[in-house]
């Protein structure tokens, strides 16, 4: 049996339960944070963590026993601050590694690397490697699997350079990947051929944010190359509407994809993108319990069964971490 890394220690895959498979707990530029306090809401950590504590359990009263937070550098990874929250919350969140970026590689890597001034092996694959295997900064917390991103601007030379880091990662780790993708692009697509040709198994890849499309050749063709499509923006209904993202997941499983698909929100606890207060009243459903109370009766009051819901809530997240 595997064994899943969380930020409480190792979890047997079969105990994974029903998950999330994109949140995160914040999403925070600690740069920003400290010289900018106020914008665009005052920080206060025992606030944050309380709040943070309250949406997990609601989260958790609804049968949720895992939540996967792809939180990495380029979103405000901390793990203290998370360890925090899960010391008083009775939920597995299972934590990653990697770098978001839509188009340069972060300084820190600009000069170091093969090719470049300081000629080395690539370094963002040892950090990586070092954060599964060893733990993450001096925390005992490793991490389960890596995340990287591919937006509008496409597969600049940073993006690839990150793309490839994490899928030699993966296969010198065994580490799942998710990517953020941007489907309107069809850059689920580039990151399949690019991680690929790292020699990835693409079984163990989450097309992230593949729910923001209706495109039903485009979404097929990436689970027919053995990807899970991340179904995982449910409440951002700005991007695309609720009955929209619904009627796409009961279309593909009406055609036999149900073991494809995996279920999120893509929200958090604290965004800094944007002010809380905008942030309710734009995307008042995009919360932790949007899928449980609302996404799932939708379901099934359009024919999807509980045990296709449970394949994408339970089976399909087991199976993408298990050995």
């Amino acid at each position: 049996m595997t064994n899943v890394q969380s930020v409480r220690g190792p979890v047997p895959a079969e105990q994974l339960g029903n998950t999330l498979m994109h949140e995160h707990v914040f999403v925070l530029g600690e740069e920003m944070r400290r010289n900018f306090p106020d914008f665009p809401d005052r920080w206060d950590d025992d606030v944050r963590i309380a709040d943070a504590v309250e949406k997990l359990r609601q989260c958790a009263s609804r049968g949720i026993a895992t939540i996967v937070d792809p939180t990495v550098i380029g979103l405000g990874r901390y793990i203290p601050r998370i360890q925090r929250i899960n010391e008083q919350v009775d939920i597995n969140i299972i934590v990653a590694t990697g770098i978001y970026t839509y188009n340069e590689v972060p300084f820190q890597f600009h000069y170091t690397g093969p090719g470049l001034l300081f000629d080395t092996p690539e370094p963002m694959v040892e950090l990586f490697v070092k954060d599964i295997r060893e733990g993450i900064a001096d925390t005992g917390v490793k991490a389960a699997f890596l995340k990287c991103a591919i937006e509008e601007p496409g597969l600049t030379p940073g993006v690839e350079r990150v793309m490839r880091a994490v899928g030699q990662a993966h296969v010198e780790t065994g580490a799942p990947i998710t990517v953020h993708t941007n489907p309107h692009t069809g850059s689920g697509l580039v990151a399949q051929k690019v991680l690929a040709e790292e020699g990835v198994d693409l079984t163990k890849v989450v097309i992230g944010h593949s729910g923001d499309s209706t495109d039903l050749n485009y979404l097929c063709e990436i689970a027919d190359a053995g990807s899970y499509l991340g179904m995982d923006r449910f409440g951002l209904d700005v991007l695309l509407p609720f009955e929209h993202r619904v009627g796409t997941v009961v279309e593909l499983v009406r055609r036999g994809y149900a073991d494809r698909m995996v279920l999120a929100h893509d929200a958090a606890c604290f965004i800094d993108w944007l002010s809380a207060e905008g942030k309710a009243a734009a995307l008042p459903n995009w919360i932790y319990t949007h899928i449980s109370d609302d996404v799932l009766p939708a379901l099934r009051e359009r024919g999807v069964t509980d045990e296709q819901i449970s394949t994408m809530l339970a089976d399909n997240p087991r199976r993408y971490f298990s050995a």
